[in-house]
């Protein structure tokens, strides 16, 4: 599904880099940097560049991976990070979810991202999200589908659309600076 997001943002003019984090040894912990064999800051390096980040995420047993979980909590080690202007460095980012799975609960799913990437300050676009769940307790997964149901496909166009605009937009007009 993540390519799919891609695929649609490139539509929208934002050039990308696709990250699998599963790929890559992050360590768990809070802070920026945890350490040897630590490769979270080279991801973090590429999400303080960004404009946009796409969290894309299977459902495990209701909730999202222990990856995504793992992802977040290192994000968690911005809160403190501003700019000169007191700013957090993650304001004025946009953020998208994507969600698959063969159980039920891609709007849990979604709502505990969405509330955790704007506390770390993204910013979330209007209908910023789209998700699949297969059949209950079922073997079909979204890449064995054979083509991406309509709604499904014209939902997450719809995100990447929103994205692409609000990020445009906060470049243009970026949230004022923290009263000190």
């Amino acid at each position: 599904m993540a390519e799919h997001v891609v695929a649609e943002l490139s539509k929208a003019g934002v050039e990308h880099e696709l990250i699998r984090c599963v790929d890559y040894n992050i360590a768990p912990g809070v802070d920026a940097d945890m350490g040897d064999g630590d490769e979270w800051p080279e991801i973090r390096r590429k999400v303080l560049d960004a404009d946009i980040i796409l969290i894309s995420t299977p459902i495990w047993l209701g909730h999202p991976s222990s990856v995504t979980q793992r992802v977040l909590e290192r994000l968690d080690a911005e809160l403190s990070n501003t700019d000169d202007s007191g700013v957090p460095v993650m304001v004025n980012k946009v953020a998208l979810v994507s969600v698959v799975g063969n159980e039920d609960g891609a709007h849990k799913v979604v709502a505990d991202l969405f509330q955790a990437l704007n506390d770390i300050g993204f910013s979330i676009p209007a209908q910023g999200c789209t998700y699949w769940n297969g059949p209950a307790m079922e073997s079909t997964n979204y890449e064995d589908l054979d083509e991406v149901p309509e709604q499904i496909a014209s939902t997450t166009a719809t995100a990447a659309r929103n994205a692409a605009h609000l990020a445009r937009t906060l470049k243009e007009r970026r949230y004022p600076p923290y009263a000190s």
